[in-house]
């Protein structure tokens, strides 16, 4: 079966299906091959509730940076406390960022789009291939709603870029159904969410956002471009 085909046999069968039950026929068709990245967002937490509450054989992992905020890192800490699970990091390679701080600065991302998508590159998108290499299936907590880039992204679509199936089990829901879920769980969360930090990523790179503004505003605020790090660009 080519790769558009299962693609097409996969939203037939499952897309009607709860995220949980989803996922769990997933790690029985394709076992030890079903990742998760999570970047402790609101709507990764809600994934991650739903692997680890209902032990699903699914990996997951999260990218470090290097530049994130602490409230991130002890929302790590409290995630695996909370399910008593391991969540693997993986970091960039420490070479690259040696190079990249030696011959730009520590701050290039701020002087040109050029530099900011070089800078994600080494620190998240070369670390996420390592963490994809042998997987089959790669769960995210993408929603349409989040980004433009994001609006008629499918719930199964083929990375060409990552030779797998991308499953966003989340895509269709709203803002209001991810808190309502964090809610009725008591999923641990980060507090910058009550601070006007809707999306989260570097701390370099974010900040809160004003009322009325999109949720992505806040992140690489500075420019004008798509507010894409080129993780989930097709």
């Amino acid at each position: 079966m080519d790769n558009e085909a299962l693609v097409e046999e996969l939203t037939s069968s499952l897309e009607k299906l709860s995220p949980a039950d989803a996922i769990r026929l997933l790690t029985q068709q394709f076992p030890g091959q079903v990742v998760f990245s999570t970047s402790l967002g609101q709507e990764d937490q809600v994934i991650t509730d739903l692997i680890f509450r209902n032990e699903l054989p699914v990996r997951v992992f999260t990218l470090d940076t290097g530049r994130l905020f602490q409230e991130t890192y002890d929302l790590i800490d409290a995630t695996r406390a909370r399910y008593n699970q391991s969540i693997e990091t993986y970091f960039p390679d420490t070479a690259k960022v040696e190079a990249l701080v030696r011959e730009k600065g520590t701050n290039s991302f701020y002087y040109s789009v050029e530099n900011r998508k070089e800078c994600c590159f080494i620190r998240k998108i070369e670390p996420l291939r390592r963490a994809l290499q042998g997987a089959a299936i790669w769960i995210t907590g993408l929603r349409a709603e989040q980004s433009e880039n994001r609006s008629d992204m499918p719930m199964f679509e083929w990375d060409k870029g990552n030779g797998l199936i991308k499953f966003n089990p989340l895509i269709h829901w709203t803002y209001d159904e991810v808190l309502a879920y964090l809610s009725e769980n008591r999923v641990p969360d980060n507090p910058l969410h009550r601070k006007g930090f809707v999306s989260i990523g570097c701390a370099p790179c974010t900040r809160a956002i004003e009322p009325g503004e999109h949720p992505r505003a806040g992140r690489w605020w500075w420019e004008e471009s798509k507010k894409e790090c080129g993780l989930h660009s097709a």
